[in-house]
């Protein structure tokens, strides 16, 4: 791994906050001029410190404002199985996060949902029809207290 300096956590806080900031305006905060800075960003991105540019969206706006924490056993756990599970995982649109976990359970997937019922629907129907699964447990959350979408640095 290559060692940032000062400078490149300075702007990776910045567009942390504010990626739509221009080259311009993260030069201005850290006190450089456009072109150094430009260089560091394309560095970050092609050494994959940044690895992409995002919205953030308000799922309840959305209809997706029920969030459903999923505790996956499997029946079984060896690397066919893990790899069937993840696979399939990856190409459900309402799972928006995956974990392998260690612990009782195998993994724990965040699903977003419109409501209860189209969270009962989702577990019968998506979950449910994989071969792999043993067995689910779900917590809902009922406030979200803090949720950061940046890393400390």
């Amino acid at each position: 791994m290559d060692i940032l300096d000062k400078t490149d956590l300075q702007i990776l806080r910045i567009l942390q906050t504010n990626s739509r900031l221009t080259t311009k305006e993260v030069a201005s905060r850290v006190h450089l001029s456009t072109t150094p800075v430009f260089e560091r960003i394309k560095r970050l991105e092609n050494e994959g410190y940044i690895r992409k540019y995002v919205a953030v969206l308000d799922a309840g706006k959305l209809n997706r404002g029920f969030v459903a924490y999923c505790c996956v056993k499997l029946l079984r756990f060896n690397r066919s199985v893990a790899l069937d599970f993840t696979r399939m995982v990856k190409d459900i649109p309402e799972v928006t996060e995956c974990y392998n976990i260690t612990g009782e359970y195998d993994y724990m997937l965040k699903v977003l949902a419109p409501d209860m019922k189209y969270y009962q629907e989702f577990i019968i129907n998506v979950l449910g029809t994989m071969d792999t699964l043993g067995s689910v447990t779900s917590m809902f959350v009922m406030d979200e207290v803090k949720h950061d979408y940046g890393i400390p640095l």
